[in-house]
């Protein structure tokens, strides 16, 4: 079942982790900086300088700043676009997979 198909509650019921944490997004081979808002289990949701299409697969990575910490890297889908002024987007990723 994908995301979209959830109601608004089942969505809830994974906890979220706001954050505002430098990401890299790798698209076709490009590395794009954005910052994650906020973080679950089973996606983020990320501010993007560019534009994005629903269904667009990007690599995310978050680097850690402590040295005993492994920072994230997941294979991801991007499942909802808003469009903000300057030509940025919010996304809302689902995680695919962890790496």
């Amino acid at each position: 079942m994908s995301s979209g198909c959830l109601d608004y509650s089942e969505k809830r019921d994974f906890i979220r982790m706001r954050v505002e944490a430098d990401v890299s997004l790798i698209h076709q081979g490009q590395v794009i900086s954005a910052v994650c808002l906020d973080l679950s289990s089973s996606g983020l949701q990320v501010q993007a300088p560019r534009r994005f299409e629903v269904g667009d697969t990007l690599e995310v990575r978050i680097d850690s700043d402590h040295p005993a910490l492994k920072g994230l890297e997941a294979s991801t889908e991007v499942v909802w676009v808003a469009d903000q002024s300057g030509g940025k987007q919010k996304l809302g990723l689902r995680i695919l997979s962890m790496k």
